[in-house]
């Protein structure tokens, strides 16, 4: 659902994107993502953890945008699996939050460092 209908309409739409470097293509990937900016990082919590393509590509090369408030920022992606996504998800934008945790079905806590 997220691949085939959330990814496609949030391309158009002023909601904030991740976007990642293909790992096999090398292209620009974008995904619709909820989160919050927390002084000059943006926290988000990936609802499939290992299993979504976007962290496969963030293995690969852990340098991001996001688009925030419709304006794009680069930064550097962290993977965090010790932390409590469950706990995180709290702190984040409620509406995404309950979804994640709804659709969710290994979460996985992502820190953005923006330059």
């Amino acid at each position: 659902m997220q691949r085939l209908v959330v990814n496609p309409i949030g391309r158009q739409l002023p909601v904030t994107m991740l976007e990642t470097t293909g790992r096999k293509s090398g292209q620009p990937r974008r995904t619709a993502v909820g989160g919050k900016v927390v002084d000059n990082s943006f926290w988000m919590v990936s609802e499939h953890g290992e299993h979504s393509d976007y962290v496969h590509n963030i293995k690969a090369d852990p340098a991001v945008r996001v688009r925030i408030g419709g304006k794009w920022r680069t930064g550097t992606a962290h993977l965090l699996p010790d932390d409590d996504p469950r706990q995180r998800l709290r702190s984040l934008p409620r509406l995404n939050s309950a979804g994640v945790r709804t659709m969710g079905t290994d979460l996985l806590t992502i820190r953005v460092d923006l330059d």
